[in-house]
C-alpha cells in the first residue's frame, strides 16, 4: 500500500521530518470499544518491526525523535532524523503501521500503559475537564467521546479485535505522507500524488443547550474550569473569526482576558483558550485555573468580555495583537520542521482537503470587527461551564 506524499524541501534542513496523518480517530471507535483507537496508536508505535524492537525505540537510538497522538478524527505518527537516516525511517514507518504484527502479550502491555495514562488523566482535573466540556458539547455524538477511550470497554478488547479494526477501519481511511527535509527519502519517490477527497461518513450532533451553572467545589484549593462552545467547521472560513476570538481571551499578556485576570484582578495564573475544526462542527475552550471561590468571578468576567466584544467588537490595536499572535503561531510551526509536517497533515485533514500556510494567513488578516462581534455572539449565546474537580 503506497501511501500519497506531500514533500517540502528545503536544502538547508539536516533532518527530516515525518508526519504519516490518518482520517481516523476516537469519533470512529465502535460503540462497543471506546478507545481502540488510541490502543491501536500505541501498539503500532511499540510492535517489533524488522527485526527491531519497534519503530519508536530505533529512532531513538538512531539519535532523533519518534511520537504518535490520536484525536477525535486524526491520528498522526511522526519523527526527525538525521538526513542521513531517512530512508530507512521512511521505508520503516511505512512497515510499522500498515502491517503491524502484535501478540496478546504485547496487547496487554499497552492496554496497561493506556489504562495508567487514563487513570492519570482522571486525576488531573485539568484534564479531566476537558472531556468533560466536549462530552457535554457534543453529548450522544462521536465527536463527545474520551480520546483516550473508556477502560472497561479496553479491558475487553483482543488481538483480533485490535487487527480487525486497523483492517477494515484504519487501513481504509485516507492517509498522507509529510516529508519535511533536503531531499525526499528513496523509497518515497514512485508514491502516488495526493488526491483530495471528503469523508462522508459523518452527522452533525444535536446539541445541548447550556445547563446552569455548576456548584463551585468550594471544599478544594484548586479547581479547573472549562467554557465551551460550538464553533464552524473546519473548512468553514468563518472559523478565523473564533481562532481570533480565542486569542482575545488567551494567555499572552496582550490579551483582554490576561489584563482582568492577571493584572486587575489576580484570580488566576493559569489559563488559555483556542478553537478547534472537525469535520461537521468545531469547539471553542477556554480553560481556567482558580480557587473554587473565584470561579463565579471568572465567569462573570468571560461574560462580561464577550458581551463588550459582541456589542462593539475589539479596538483596532487589539485586534491587531490578536491577529499578529494567530500568523505568529502559524508563521513559528511553518518554521519548525516537526510542527510544519504535523501542521500539513492536521490542516489537509490526512490529505483530503487543500491548505496552504499562505491562504489562512490571508484569512487571518480578512478578519474584521465585525466578524469578531459575530463569534462572540455565538460563543456567548451557547456557552457551556463545567468544572473539575465537581462539588461534592
Amino acid at each position: 500500500m503506497a501511501v500519497p506524499v506531500i514533500p517540502a524541501v528545503d536544502e538547508r534542513l539536516k533532518t527530516t521530518s515525518l508526519s504519516l496523518s490518518v482520517g481516523y480517530g476516537a469519533r470512529h471507535d465502535p460503540a462497543e470499544f471506546g478507545g481502540i483507537a488510541h490502543l491501536l496508536e500505541h501498539l503500532l508505535m511499540s510492535t517489533p518491526v524488522a527485526g527491531l524492537p519497534s519503530f519508536s525505540e530505533h529512532v531513538e537510538r538512531l539519535g532523533g525523535y519518534a511520537n504518535a497522538q490520536t484525536a477525535p478524527e486524526l491520528m498522526q505518527f511522526y519523527a526527525q532524523v538525521h538526513a542521513d537516516d531517512a530512508d530507512e525511517i521512511a521505508e520503516l514507518l511505512h512497515t510499522a503501521v500498515l502491517t503491524p504484527s502484535f501478540d496478546a502479550k504485547l496487547l496487554d502491555a499497552e492496554r496497561t500503559v493506556v489504562l495508567q495514562e487514563l487513570a492519570t488523566g482522571a486525576a488531573d482535573p485539568a484534564d479531566a475537564v476537558q472531556d468533560a466540556i466536549l462530552a457535554e458539547l457534543f453529548a450522544g455524538h462521536p465527536l463527545g467521546r474520551p480520546v483516550g477511550g473508556v477502560p472497561a470497554e479496553l479491558e475487553a478488547m483482543t488481538v483480533d479485535d485490535v487487527l480487525r479494526e486497523h483492517t477494515n477501519t484504519f487501513l481504509r481511511s485516507p492517509m498522507v505522507l509529510v516529508v519535511v527535509g533536503p531531499r525526499i527519502p528513496k523509497p518515497l519517490l514512485a508514491s502516488p500524488a495526493v488526491r483530495p477527497s471528503v469523508r462522508g461518513d459523518v452527522t452533525a450532533p444535536a446539541l445541548a443547550a447550556p445547563r446552569g451553572v455548576p456548584a463551585w467545589p468550594l471544599g478544594e484549593d484548586l479547581c479547573w474550569v472549562c467554557l465551551g462552545a460550538p464553533s464552524p467547521a473546519a473548512t468553514d472560513a468563518r472559523r478565523f473569526a473564533f481562532t481570533l476570538l480565542a486569542k482575545l481571551l488567551g494567555s499572552s499578556p496582550s490579551s483582554l482576558l490576561y489584563r482582568s485576570l492577571r493584572g486587575a484582578e489576580g484570580i488566576s495564573y493559569s489559563f488559555q483558550a483556542w478553537n478547534r475544526g472537525y469535520t461537521e462542527i468545531g469547539a471553542w475552550r477556554l480553560l481556567a485555573g482558580v480557587q473554587p471561590s473565584s470561579a463565579q468571578r471568572l465567569l462573570d468576567i468571560v461574560h462580561g468580555l464577550l458581551a463588550d466584544l459582541a456589542a462593539a467588537g475589539p479596538s483596532p490595536a487589539d485586534l491587531d495583537a490578536a491577529r499578529r499572535q494567530a500568523v505568529m503561531s502559524l508563521v513559528r510551526a511553518e518554521e519548525t520542521p516537526i510542527e510544519r509536517a504535523n501542521l500539513i497533515g492536521r490542516l489537509t485533514a490526512a490529505g483530503t482537503i487543500p491548505w496552504s500556510v499562505d491562504d489562512d494567513l490571508a484569512q487571518l488578516r480578512a478578519v474584521t470587527v465585525d466578524d469578531i462581534r459575530a463569534a462572540a455572539t455565538e460563543v456567548a449565546r451557547a456557552l457551556h461551564v463545567t468544572v473539575r474537580p465537581e462539588a461534592s
